[in-house]
């Protein structure tokens, strides 16, 4: 397996929890810095002796809050990718940061580590959002941080979360447009939704609040596209916008199906060995993650092979979220199985009648109306 690798290393710790977040962070008032970097290259030298000298073409570091960690252990961590691995010429490396004053000053030294792209939860521009949010930036420092990322590295990336309470069309587009002024270059967009055991769960249940859905959580996803156009950022996947060459790299990697690393805490990976694809993960509670590494190596809590439905499943429930669609091919050489063992053929046609789904040069794609119903496609579209 020569393909490129993406290697993501996850950071776990967050200066504050978010009440929408269910991601795997963690808040503590004390974190052994010096302990948790030599537990993650433990890691990474665990799997690149496993891989041997792959190809590599990006490392992500997310959380958590990896602008949170010290900018010598990023140096680190990518200093041992680049001798473990064959790094390509163009290789993309990724940190997540949060606009605030603190983590602003940190981004310089984060630079000089070795990052060349950072992505910023800034969120929102709009204070009212910002507080509902639980951010602990405001509108004027996420405005500071994006043109200081500008001025740092080649290459920016920010989040924006949509469908707010209360939240308007009219004003959706002008704090769209005002950042996309300051950094249009990459934006990824995601949906407020309500998940389990966050803070929010808890007060949607209370009915303090509610969210738009349906068809005016519909015309905020679409007004995206459009004012996204504007500056040039074209939707390539469901939830990302980009120039033409911008893309994330490392996310395509995941969207294409292809194999990553994945160090640290609660990290997922997707490996090729010895013919076989194999679904790992590792224990998601930091201190015990750190205390599985110090003592075996690692902290794999569960390793599988896929099998060939699994295989085609996820490659397709991948593919379909790209503006490229998905090869049947590329499923194909992933899964072991002949497209139509993998695909409801019936259905699909069902779907492409519909205009659901199209075939646009070869590849499978879901048109824009088939973009919103993702969730409702996929389960009918599989064997």
């Amino acid at each position: 397996m020569r393909d490129p690798l993406a290697l993501y290393i996850h950071w776990p710790f967050c200066a504050a929890k978010c009440p929408y977040c269910d991601f795997n962070s963690h808040v503590r008032d004390r974190v052994d810095h010096a302990a948790f970097a030599a537990a993650l290259r433990t890691e990474l030298g665990r799997e690149a002796a496993r891989t041997g000298r792959r190809p590599l073409a990006s490392i992500f570091f997310g959380g958590g809050t990896p602008s949170l960690m010290r900018p010598e252990t990023a140096a680190a961590l990518i200093e041992d990718a680049r001798r473990l691995f064959d790094p390509l010429p163009d290789l993309e490396v990724t940190l997540e940061a949060n606009p605030t004053s603190v983590e602003r000053e940190k981004l310089r030294d984060f630079r000089a580590a070795g990052i060349n792209r950072v992505s910023l939860g800034v969120q929102a521009l709009e204070p009212e959002a910002l507080a509902f949010l639980g951010r602990r930036h405001d509108a004027a420092e996420a405005v500071r941080a994006l043109e200081f990322a500008r001025e740092t590295f080649p290459r920016v990336s920010f989040d924006l979360i949509y469908a707010r309470p209360g939240q308007s069309e009219a004003s959706w587009r002008a704090e769209l447009r005002r950042a996309l002024a300051l950094a249009a270059d990459h934006l990824s967009l995601y949906q407020l939704t309500i998940e389990p055991g966050t803070q929010f769960a808890t007060l949607h249940a209370r009915g303090a609040f509610a969210l738009p859905e349906g068809e005016d959580a519909a015309r905020l996803y679409e007004a995206t596209a459009e004012e996204a156009a504007r500056f040039g950022l074209l939707r390539y996947e469901v939830s990302n916008y980009a120039q033409p060459g911008a893309e994330s790299r490392h996310n395509l990697a995941y969207w294409r199906y292809g194999d990553y690393v994945g160090i640290g805490a609660g990290a997922h990976q997707r490996l090729t060995l010895d013919g076989e694809i194999l679904a790992a993960r590792r224990h998601r509670a930091p201190e015990e993650w750190l205390a599985r590494v110090q003592r075996d190596g690692h902290a794999v809590t569960e390793e599988e092979a896929l099998t060939p439905r699994d295989r085609a499943r996820e490659a397709l429930l991948m593919g379909l979220r790209l503006a490229e669609g998905v090869d049947p091919a590329r499923i194909e050489a992933r899964s072991g199985l002949s497209f139509g063992d993998a695909v409801d053929l019936r259905m699909l046609d069902s779907l492409r009648e519909e205009e659901l789904l199209a075939w646009q040069g070869g590849r499978l794609g879901a048109t824009p109306a088939g973009l919103l119903r993702l969730d409702a496609i996929l389960p009918l579209l599989l064997h």
